[in-house]
């Protein structure tokens, strides 16, 4: 028995499929036109940045139907390893070719600057300073709704006695003097930091509160970038990696710095006479 074939239907959706699947993956064609226009495209390279800085012919790229790209080498000394990118086409049974556009792309070998990396992620511990402010993403990992984390250690931290296991424990007078020489210090409430704070570090998700007398007022601080991260401070201290810093809003990230490529000096990095004269122009002399 034969097999059945296909409906009509269905074979022109295969075929349908089948022409779309070749349309997409089709290798754009050549154009003649557009790939003899070298002399176009290197005037317009030219044109862009001047006779002196515009190299040979690399080669051509066809990047659609009647759209070709040419490839010069970039003599400027500031842009080693790059190539300057012209872009020709011509419309549909034109014969008359045009330049799209004309663009400084960066080779293989070439210079490029480091990719953009935002503050917070370029930020270390030690980086803040007074005044400055370190917002605390709601989601971050590190802090916990109050109250969620309590567990059966809690009960058995209440009955903990000072001095349980230990032959000497700190006497009323020096516990009294590190409270004051800790309170009087940096990580007390009349240090810069803490001037310049948003809030308190009582109000804190990084504070850790002391365990005995001296958890009225004192505790230790658990923000890794915080100056005192690690230190004991005063429960009226403060920095700006506070938990609950108000978040700066996405805009106030600066965008990357915009540089003028095409306006810049040649400085020269030759013997010791161009030392020399850098030195005497340094010193006030002409």
């Amino acid at each position: 028995m034969s097999p059945q074939r296909q409906s009509s239907p269905a074979r022109s959706a295969a075929a349908r499929t089948t022409s779309g699947a070749a349309r997409r993956s089709r290798t754009p064609i050549v154009d003649s036109a557009c790939a003899e226009a070298v002399d176009l495209a290197r005037e317009a390279a030219e044109d862009t940045a001047g006779p002196a800085q515009v190299g040979e012919h690399l080669g051509l790229r066809a990047e659609a139907d009647r759209v070709v790209t040419h490839y010069f080498v970039c003599l400027d000394p500031a842009y080693t390893g790059w190539r300057w990118a012209v872009t020709v086409t011509r419309a549909s049974r034109a014969k008359n070719v045009t330049v799209s556009e004309c663009v400084l792309l960066p080779g293989d070998d070439a210079l490029l600057a480091p990719p953009w990396v935002p503050w917070l992620e370029r930020l270390r511990p030690g980086d803040l300073g007074p005044g400055d402010l370190l917002p605390t993403a709601p989601d971050d990992v590190r802090l916990a709704p109050g109250f969620t984390q309590v567990d059966e250690s809690t009960d058995r931290e209440t009955q903990w006695e000072l001095g349980l296991g230990r032959v000497r424990v700190l006497s009323r007078e020096g516990r009294d003097e590190a409270a004051a020489r800790w309170y009087d210090g940096v990580a007390g409430p009349r240090a810069p930091i803490a001037a310049s704070a948003p809030a308190q570090c009582s109000t804190c998700g990084f504070y850790v509160v002391l365990a005995g007398a001296l958890r009225q007022v004192f505790g230790v601080c658990a923000n890794e970038y915080a100056p005192d991260d690690g230190r004991v401070v005063s429960a009226d201290h403060g920095c700006g990696a506070h938990s609950e810093a108000v978040s700066l809003p996405a805009v106030s990230e600066h965008n990357p710095p915009v540089i003028d490529e095409l306006g810049y000096e040649v400085v020269p990095t030759g013997g010791d006479e161009d030392a020399a004269a850098l030195d005497d122009e340094a010193l006030g002399h002409s």
